[in-house]
């Protein structure tokens, strides 16, 4: 009796600490991976250049899941799926997650193709951003084919000319990356674009990121990371 007393009161506290952490948290997330009867979800973030879990989820039975994260301001997490013994790259989800209700609905067969994200706006923008970004990484890939080519016979006039069409190519992705955080500048994709995609950039571009960011922008996770490492590049730069 008193064993099932306890239990009982295991029961009692586990379900009042869940339901604790579900009225603490801001970000509700559901999803559904089509095809999925097995394994395991877990929600990460990165913290300190390592990535750390938010919340881990097993899944048996029902492809469907469900997840309350408490975030300070609006960052990009990552759904990583365990899928056991099976061996795929295609196992990571970065999603800009926010405040608010956000649906993820996939496929384990194409757990990152088929991806279908709802809910955030930030979101919206990064997949609006990556989809002309995918063209300068395409072109990036092409570089580096010819460049391994060339590699094998030597041609300094092919090698020069290689060498001026990344540096273009890296100008104008720059640009386009600066102009479209600028364009942006309230939303909290526009300070990590800068630092996650153009932190070489000149500081002026980086200094117009700063200064064209929404107060709440600023005071974000985001927001204020930049906010230091434009600090840091201004130091270093005077003592050069």
């Amino acid at each position: 009796m008193k064993k099932i007393v306890l239990a009982l009161m295991a029961v009692v506290l586990v379900t009042a600490c869940k339901e604790e952490k579900n009225a603490n948290a801001n970000v509700h997330i559901t999803g559904n991976i089509k095809g999925l009867s097995q394994g395991k979800l877990y929600l990460q973030k990165l913290q300190d250049t390592v990535l750390v879990t938010l919340d881990s989820i097993t899944i048996n039975g029902d492809s469907k899941f469900e997840s309350h994260v408490n975030l300070e301001s609006p960052e990009m997490l990552y759904l990583f799926l365990d899928r056991g013994q099976t061996k795929s790259i295609d196992n990571s989800l970065p999603f800009f997650a926010e405040p608010g209700n956000i649906k993820i609905e996939t496929t384990l067969e194409r757990f990152f193709a088929d991806a279908k994200i709802t809910g955030s706006k930030n979101h919206d923008l990064w997949l609006k951003f990556d989809s002309l970004n995918s063209k300068f990484r395409d072109q990036n890939l092409a570089l580096m084919a010819k460049r391994l080519k060339n590699e094998l016979k030597p041609n300094p006039t092919t090698t020069d000319s290689i060498e001026n069409e990344y540096q273009k190519l890296l100008k104008r992705k720059y640009r386009y990356t600066a102009h479209f955080a600028v364009s942006n500048a309230n939303k909290e994709i526009a300070p990590y674009l800068a630092l996650s995609e153009i932190a070489n950039i000149n500081t002026p571009y980086l200094d117009t990121i700063q200064k064209s960011m929404t107060p709440e922008v600023a005071k974000s996770k985001y927001g204020k990371m930049l906010k230091e490492y434009i600090a840091k590049r201004k130091a270093e730069e005077t003592q050069k």
